[in-house]
Parts: C-alpha cells; structure tokens; sequence
C-alpha cells in the first residue's frame, strides 16, 4: 500500500511492397489436404497440406482484420497461389495489407536444403519497426524442387495473418544438394563439431559438464584460431556460437560470487572478438548482392554483403527483434578497390551479464540500467572501413521508461562503456534513435537517480496501518450485515467502499509479500494491476456516492418530519459505482495494454498512463471537496434555524462531529499527498488517515451509532449469560 500512496504524491521506407500480393485466407474450408506418396512420409518435404486459395493482394489496403489465430494449425503446409508455387514473406511488410491489420513475416530468410528444418522467427510491422509484433515462431524446411514447407502455428496477437511473396519463386530457388557424410563426432566425453568449410576443417569441443573458466577460455581459444579467410555454413556457425554462449552461460551461473568486474569485462571482450570472427566467416563473394541471417537465443545476425555489381541505390534497413541499423554500404563499397563490401549487424541478448551498466563510468551517483540488447556493427573482410556517413541505430527500450532518466547511446571501449562519437538523435518511450560516426559495440544506458534508502520504521507503520485498517474494514461489514438498521438508513455506500477497500488493500499486500513470485508471471502481474485499478476506482467512486447522499441528508435536515423517501434505487447506486471504474478500466487497456505491470505490479508511470488513475481520482477528489464544504455551510445555517432544545441540539452537534469524520471516510485526506514533497511527517500522516478509512467507517457508522450500541451491548450479553449457563 506504501507504494501506492508514493506513486499517489510523485505522479506525473519500408522495403517497396510490389514484391508482395497475396496473404493467406485462413478458411480452413477452402484447404484441400495433398500428400506426396512416392516419399518417405515421416518427411515435411513429402507430407504436407496444400494451401491455394484466391489471396488478396498485398495492394489491397482494405483492413478486413483477417486473423490468423482462429485457425487451427496442424502440421505442415506448402503455399500456392492460383497453382504456382509461393512461400511466406521474408522481409518487412507494411501495415494493412493483405487483408489484415499486422501482416505476419518470418525473420531470418529461407533456409537451403542443407540447412534441413530450421526455426524462424514470426514478425509483424508497426511503430516505425520491422518486427514490432513478434509472434510464436514457426518452422521452415527448404525440399529439393525449389519449394518450402512451413509448420505454422496460430499467432498470439489478433487481427494478424501470414502474407505470401509471390516474386518469383526461383530467385530464392532451392537447388538440391547432396548431403555429405557425417561430420559431427559425439562421444560420451565430449561434444564435437567438425562443420564443414571451404579450407581446412576445424574441430571445436568442450568436454561435456564442463562449468569452468578454464574450460570456458580453452573454448574461446579454439575459435579463436578460426581464420577469417573461411566460410562457414550458416548451420556451422550456429552450432559453435549456440555451444559458446551456452558455456558463457554455465561459467557465469558456477562461479557467477567469484567473479570481478575486470574478468567480466574481460570475458565479454574475448566473446564479442569471437563472435565477430564467427560471423565474418559468413562473408561470402558476390557479384551483385546477398545476405545472411540467423537467430539463437542469446545473439541475432544479420549480415549484408555487396558487389562491383550491385544494383541497389541503398541496401534495406538490418533488423533484429529489438534494434535495426542503417549505414550506407553501398557507399563503402564504392570506396574499396574491388567495388564490394560486407556489414554484419549482431544483437546480443544476454551480454549484458558481462558488460555490465554500471561499467558506464559517470561523475554523478546515479542509478544506471540497460535500456536496449547490446549490439554490434562490423565491416568483415572489408578493406577501407572508413564511414561515408554517420550511422544511425534505432534501439527498441526493453524495460520501463523513466521521463525523468537520462539517456546515453554508449559504446564498448575495452573495458568501459563510453559516450565519444555517439549522440541520441530522437527519443520517446518505445525506441531511441542513436547516431553514431564510428562502428563498434553500442548500447543505450539510462541513468536515473538513486532512490533513498528504504525506511524500516516506516514499512513496519505501512504494515501495522495497513493490517488495522483491514480488520475494521472486516468489523464494519459485519456490523453491517448482522445489525438491524432503521429503514431511512442507507448504508449501501457504506458497505460497497468497505468491500472494494478492503479486497483493493488485501490483493496489494499479498501482491507486495509475494513480488519475487508474481513478478516474474509478466501476465499474472499485468491482471494484478488492471484488478487493483478497479477495486480502487471503485472504491473511490462509492465515496464520491456517499458524498452525494450525505448532502441530500444534511440539505434535508430541517424536514426531519417530512416523509423520507429514498432518492436513488440501490441497484442504480451499484451500476454507478462499479460500471465507472469497469469503463475507465476498460478504455485503458484498450488504448495501452502494455501499462499494466510495472515492476510493482501497479500502474506503469511511463507515457502518463498513472493518470488514468490519478484522472479520475482527482476528478472525485475536487467533487467531494466541493459537497464537503457545502455540507459545512448547510450544516451551520440548520444549526442557527434549530430549536435551542438540549437533546435535539445534542443530535445536531453529534452530526457535525460525523460530518466532519467523513473529510477521512469521502478520501478528502487523500489531497494531502500532493503536499508532502518528501517531508517524512506529512508523508506518515498521510499513510495513516488513508489505511483507516476503514477504521473512521466503524467508528462514525457503528460505534457512535446508538441502536448500533444498544445491539451490541445485547450480543455481549447473550455471550457472557451463555458462559454462565455453561
């Protein structure tokens, strides 16, 4: 609940799409099952399903909203667009097309028959990136005829389908190869691969179970005795990067207490040597133009080459699931003697364990994090790798945007993040733009205040607060239930901003008890948050009807004798205290669904999504201030027109007092908390009338409450003559 009231007081060109048409119609009425009997049917290749449906273009920009997650996916399929064979989109298409909102691409290029079946990566376009909306990945076999074979599966994002390519099926045309005999040797002691290339053979190992640095540095030192005059197979390349990272990996989760700062940075030099001597072995001659792509769970790749014979103006932006680059090869081509160049783009999803934020040496003490993947831009096998012009990264935020941070695009200097030659070119909440002069290894840096130091005194009051004011809420719905009112008595307010207070305090003190369980649930945290948004809301809105039923109590106060009728039905009271915060909820996730979840599992702070609480509480806030002080006035004005008759004066001061009580009840105390600016007695005040409004409730409604009294002294009564009995 501290949290709560603290976030309270500091709230605040695409590639040209002519070379795709068609997108899959997913009816599955319209699929006619064929199967090749002439084959070996445990094979993709030879037992598939046959999708030819009449697919709509890709020059259609009419959003039908096709969604592919309706389907029920199963098996393999071949493509076909009106008898001709067609195969799933390979790089970036635009919004609205093919008939849906997100067209679906895989990222990583088609394999070769070589390569066998692989995993490719689904992406879908939006926000200014190529692959914005990932989706559950899929599998891709290239088959000897110059065809492909997709194991596709239902997407997790809807109004998004996968869009075929009809450019011609030959100019990524499968020739089939013979494979040639083994060259993996796996013994019981060791794991070895021996990939095939176009000079001598290499042999990498590391003996199975091995954790050590030892072993760890032993791994890097055969790859690193790679030449980079080699080419490599894509599939080579992948085993040895896979088995590097994974052994990166052990070593840390081993020894990760025993190991300094100066070796992690060491260690994360000697990965990024090797990782770049693997990749530039993918760099093959051309003529013209080619490129290369791959996709493990720790690294992305992305390599481009060029010819004298090029015939492209510029060559297409290089993605990874969170950063793309932009540099003009063709430029650097032009440069070097033989006309040809090569770039290879690297996204690194777990070098930050090596290199590490806080090696980011800065004047000021300030909290640093790792806003983006480390990535790393190289000119391999290029002679003249001066930059004709600066290049420009745009790096996906993975983690929560602070407004208040500060930004850096930094890059790896041997043994500390520096900021020389880079420069934040645009920023927002999503991505970042970095322009850089130089390549070499970049990331982006937020630097953030350090937050002060936890208060122990203060989590315990928060606590103690927090469990008091449950327990009154408890014994408020109770007396609520079982005690007899009298008919003109309302309590349906009453009761609803107990019930909704109550569960709101509970779900977030358990939330808070059981963080490092919940918050790894991404899903689970987000529903936690949207829940504690509405029980919240809700409770505020009950205290905005309670207000409103008050004033009607009090402006009726001299018609005591008058007949009372009630002013608004229960059920309506209900639609309206619930059906408000149920509509602002509502909107909230329908326009950002991704500010659920911070690390809290409260309301991200993040592109002003708090205010969609902060709004409407400020809203009911200045309302129920303006009934409270009009309660005030009519109050005064009664007292001066009543009789000076003792008891019926008594009446009229017991009210006040109550009146006055519910400047806590109605949340009114809740405006103290744009006041405290960090002062630690406003601060406690503020935590301690705001955790008992339960506490108020029962005291104002059931203590103070004569029959209430006279009920309760009756029960005790019944209590202690039972035990006399016994």
């Amino acid at each position: 609940m501290a949290f709560i009231h603290k976030g309270f007081i500091k709230a605040q060109t695409l590639i040209s799409v002519n070379q795709y048409v068609l997108r899959l119609i997913l009816a599955i009425s319209t699929v006619t099952p064929v199967t090749t009997a002439t084959a070996n049917l445990s094979d993709p290749c030879y037992n598939y399903t046959v999708l030819d449906n009449p697919w709509r273009s890709i020059n259609n920009t009419i959003n039908n909203n096709m969604c592919d997650t309706s389907v029920s996916w199963s098996g393999w399929y071949r493509l076909f667009i009106n008898g001709l064979s067609a195969h799933v989109a390979d790089t970036c298409v635009a919004l609205y097309r093919c008939g849906t909102s997100v067209t679906l691409w895989i990222r990583g290029g088609h394999p070769t028959v070589k390569d066998g079946v692989v995993t490719r990566d689904v992406c879908g376009y939006d926000v200014n990136y190529c692959c914005y909306h990932g989706s559950y990945p899929i599998k891709v076999k290239a088959c000897p005829g110059n065809y492909y074979v997709y194991e596709l599966v239902s997407p997790n994002i809807c109004n998004a389908a996968y869009c075929a390519d009809t450019g011609n099926i030959t100019t990524t045309a499968v020739t089939p190869v013979t494979i040639s005999p083994a060259v993996t040797d796996i013994s019981a002691a060791f794991t070895t691969v021996t990939p095939e290339t176009t000079s001598a053979g290499i042999n990498i190992t590391l003996p199975e179970g091995c954790t050590s640095q030892n072993c760890f540095q032993n791994l890097l030192e055969q790859i690193e005795n790679i030449t980079s005059s080699q080419v490599l197979s894509v599939t080579t390349v992948t085993n040895i990067l896979t088995m590097a990272f994974n052994a990166s990996e052990k070593m840390l989760d081993s020894s990760s207490s025993s190991v300094s700062p100066a070796e992690l940075a060491s260690y994360g030099n000697r990965v990024l040597k090797t990782s770049e001597k693997l990749i530039s072995t993918l760099v093959k001659p051309t003529d013209t133009s080619d490129n290369v792509s791959l996709a493990l769970a720790a690294v992305e790749v992305e390599v481009f080459m060029v010819g004298p014979n090029v015939a492209l103006n510029k060559i297409p932006r290089l993605d990874t699931t969170n950063s793309s680059v932009d540099i003009d090869l063709i430029g650097i081509a032009r440069n070097n003697d033989k006309g040809s160049a090569a770039v290879a783009f690297m996204g690194y999803n777990t070098m930050e364990n090596l290199l590490k934020p806080d090696f980011f040496n800065t004047s000021n003490d300030t909290v640093k994090t790792m806003m983006s993947t480390v990535i790393s831009a190289t000119l391999p096998k290029t002679n003249n790798t001066k930059l004709t012009k600066p290049v420009n990264f745009t790096l996906k935020h993975i983690r929560e945007f602070d407004p208040n941070g500060s930004l850096s695009c930094v890059y790896w200097n041997i043994s500390e993040w520096i900021v020389d030659g880079c420069s934040v070119l645009e920023t927002n909440s999503n991505y970042t733009v970095c322009s850089c002069v130089h390549l070499s290894t970049f990331a982006l840096i937020m630097q953030t205040s350090r937050p002060p130091e936890s208060d122990s005194q203060l989590d315990l009051l928060n606590l103690v607060c927090v469990i008091v004011g449950l327990v009154f809420f408890s014994l408020a719905l109770l007396t609520f239930a079982l005690c007899q009112w009298s008919p003109g008595v309302n309590n349906v307010a009453r009761i609803n901003i107990c019930i909704s207070l109550l569960l709101a305090h509970l779900l977030f003190l358990l939330t808070q008890q059981f963080l490092d369980l919940i918050r790894p649930q991404q899903v689970l945290c987000a529903v936690i948050s949207g829940v504690l948004h509405f029980l919240f809301l809700s409770g505020f809105a009950w205290m905005f009807i309670e207000a409103v039923l008050l004033f009607i109590c009090v402006r009726n106060l001299s018609q005591i004798s008058s007949k009372k009728r009630e002013v608004l039905s229960t059920g309506f009271l209900c639609v309206i205290g619930y059906t408000v915060a149920l509509v602002v909820v509502a909107v909230s996730v329908g326009l950002l669904p991704e500010g659920y979840g911070s690390e809290h599992c409260w309301i991200k702070m993040d592109k002003g999504f708090i205010w969609s609480f902060l709004g409407p509480v400020c809203v009911i806030l200045a309302l129920n201030m303006i009934l409270f002080i009009n309660i005030i006035i009519k109050l005064n004005s009664t007292l001066k027109n009543l009789n000076a008759e003792v008891s019926q004066m008594k009446q009229t001061k017991t009210m006040t007092f109550k009146t006055l009580a519910q400047f806590v009840v109605l949340g009114c105390s809740w405006i103290l908390g744009f006041f405290t600016n960090g002062r630690k007695e406003l601060e406690i005040i503020f935590l301690i009338l705001n955790s008992q409004q339960g506490t108020f409730i029962f005291l104002v409604y059931c203590i103070l409450n004569n029959e209430v009294r006279q009920q309760y002294r009756n029960c005790f009564r019944c209590l202690c003559y039972g035990r006399k009995q016994h």
